[in-house]
């Protein structure tokens, strides 16, 4: 074979990869994605971060999801409200992300331990689709401590058992 016989053919696998190559980085990209929506979704999530999503029977738009809820949850810790996600997402790496998930200890009704078992591949991919939900502000109320009373409505979380 003659160099002008290899040249054009090399010169066309590079413009086969070039073409390629993005498409494959999508195609990766759309399951990511795919796998943190079903994740947010399986993993009860928005039961919490999503105000009146329980309520609604998970019919509430993507576009509204993980904004945090005003809805209190007391118990002997105080009172805890589900923060905003998209904008506590927004604030972070993937790898800080990961990093967190895996080592997250926070008070009631948050399933911490949930988190901490994700795989490192789930954990991104949950990021990656908080993250691509973009970042709305929303307020959310802050954590009342134990012997103050919420101005907000709030669920009374029941005592652990003795």
């Amino acid at each position: 074979m003659t160099i002008r016989k290899i040249l054009p053919c090399g010169g066309l696998l590079a413009i086969a990869l070039s073409v390629s190559a993005p498409a494959v980085a999508d195609e990766a990209d759309e399951s990511s994605l795919a796998r943190g929506r079903y994740l947010v979704e399986l993993g009860g999530c928005n039961d919490c971060h999503t105000a009146g999503y329980a309520v609604l029977g998970g019919t509430t738009p993507e576009s509204e999801w993980l904004l945090g809820d005003g809805l209190g949850y007391r118990g002997p810790w105080g009172t805890t409200y589900p923060p905003n996600l998209r904008t506590y997402v927004e604030k972070l790496t993937e790898d800080t992300w990961v990093a967190v998930a895996k080592s997250l200890r926070t008070r009631p009704p948050m399933p911490w331990w949930a988190l901490n078992g994700l795989t490192e591949v789930d954990s991104r991919a949950m990021y990656r689709f908080i993250k691509s939900l973009g970042a709305v502000a929303t307020e959310v109320p802050a954590y009342v401590p134990p012997g103050q009373e919420p101005a907000t409505p709030f669920i009374r979380w029941p005592d652990p058992p003795e």
